[in-house]
Formats: C-alpha cells, structure tokens, sequence
C-alpha cells in the first residue's frame, strides 16, 4: 500500500510513506489493503466510499454502529473483511483458548474497569469519541473486546439480559457503565464494563467443575488457584497487535479466511446492547 488516510509517521516510519492522501479523489490505482480506522461512527460510510479501491479490508473496533446497518452491498463482494479483535491474541487469552475446556466451565466473571480522563494524556476526555453517544462512545460499545474475547473462547450465549447507562461524575453523555448476565446451556457468564474505576483492572475468573482459575489480562498472568499454578506471559500491546496483523495479511494473501468478517463483527456488537 503506497498511501495512507491521515497518516501520522515518526522518524523510524517517515520513510516508508510514499505520499498522503486526504480523500478518495487523491487515491491512485488499486491497494493490496485498506486499514479503516477513523471514529465508529464514520466506518460504514467510509468503507462504501473505499470499496472500489481493495479487495481487503481491515476495520477498527467497532465494526459500526449499532449493528443495524445493511451489510447487502458487501455480501457476495469476493473481498476480505476483517474487524479488529486484538485481545484474542494475547499470550494468556490464546494459552486459554488451548488449554481449556470450557464445557467444564460453569460460570465466569469478566471486568473491564478504568479511569476514562486517564486514558489519553494530554488530551480532555470530553472531546474524545468515547465520550459522545453520537460518535459511538460509551462503555458497551468502546469496551467490546470483552465481549469478543468471551464470545472467542466460548461462543455465543442463548440470551443476554444488560443493565446500562450514566451513573458517574464524568461529563459524558454516553453509557459510563454496563452489566451483562449471559446464559449458555452449561454456563452462566457475568461481565462488568466501566469508565469510572480509578485502579484499571482487565481480569477474567473461571469457575470450573474442576479448578478455579484467575487471569490477570494487565498483569500478564493466569493463576490456577486448586493446583498453585502460575503461568506468566511477558509481552508488549506490540507483541499481541503485532500478531493480529500477522493474521490479517494471511487472511490478505489467502491463505486463511476471515474468522471475524463484517457478519461476525455485528453479532458481537449486538451482545454489547443486550441482543443476539
């Protein structure tokens, strides 16, 4: 790819840019790949305005929206979509997806909690896209990598009941908190989303017929608590995007098929407001 939409280069990365462009009209022929990455709201609109321009697609969570939108015009396209899930590839969720078997799995308790104002410094929360409702903020939708990575591991539950809204002091209009219950045929999975947390916590606890087990998704770690077994992962945010986008261009050179294609996506988006 020879261009980029608004790109930002540093000094390591200068001298890969060819040129910037600032709109389709400036783009020129056809591009092995199309990285979609501009606020939620605008995704849907911008990978129609692009479509002609690749066969391959990589769009930023969240997919859109709502999940309402018409996925007719890229149906039967012969293009690869794939919608950012970078969680699945961190060392403890892939240690997870192989090494348990989640049919002994009877329940599990998943959080997200953090400090909305800490997360970009230097720049006022308010004006942020997770701050605003009509630009696709708020915690159901900006924290959907929970429910992707709980989805990953063990699918799609049979009915989800959720409790959201704006219950702090934080000057967002968006959902500052939400709350699943999910049921399975052999499990019940709880998941708490937050801006609000003052210490970030990013754990998940499974409680299996079996063995009680911790994961620490920031600490790098899962704990096994019956047996005292700890097994640490020693990784970067680098590490884990680093291999997504390793995935992406398998799925670019065909090697592979999109495992999170643009029907895909909308189903997890649609656990995020309580739907399936």
């Amino acid at each position: 790819m020879r261009s980029g939409k608004g790109a930002a280069a540093g000094p390591d990365t200068a001298s890969l840019i060819d040129r910037i462009c600032a709109g389709a009209g400036e783009l020129e022929g056809f591009y092995d790949a199309l990285f979609i990455t501009n606020p939620t709201f605008l995704h849907y609109d911008t990978l129609l305005e692009y479509h002609r321009f690749s066969d391959a697609f990589f769009i930023e969570k969240p997919v859109f929206m709502d999940g309402t939108e018409d996925l007719l015009p890229f149906k039967d396209s012969g293009k690869a979509y794939y919608v950012a899930c970078p969680l699945r590839y961190m060392g403890a969720i892939q240690y997870l997806k192989g090494h348990v078997d989640f049919k002994k799995v009877r329940s599990a308790r998943c959080i997200s909690s953090s400090y909305l104002p800490d997360w970009r410094p230097g720049t006022d929360y308010r004006n942020t896209y997770s701050a605003r409702r009509d630009m696709g903020g708020g915690v159901s939708a900006d924290l959907i990598h929970e429910w992707d990575y709980i989805q990953y591991l063990m699918g799609m539950p049979n009915h989800v009941k959720c409790i959201m809204g704006k219950k702090s002091c934080l000057e967002v209009d968006a959902d500052d908190i939400a709350v699943y219950i999910a049921d399975y045929d052999d499990k019940v999975v709880e998941i708490h989303l937050d801006y609000f947390g003052r210490r970030p916590q990013r754990k998940l606890e499974l409680y299996c017929d079996d063995e009680t087990v911790s994961v620490d998704l920031i600490g790098q770690k899962i704990d096994f608590l019956v047996r005292g077994e700890t097994i640490c992962f020693h990784q970067g945010r680098d590490d884990y995007q680093k291999r997504e986008l390793e995935h992406f261009l398998e799925i670019v050179n065909g090697t592979i098929r999109s495992d999170n294609d643009l029907e895909e996506a909308r189903r997890v988006l649609r656990l995020t407001r309580g739907e399936l």
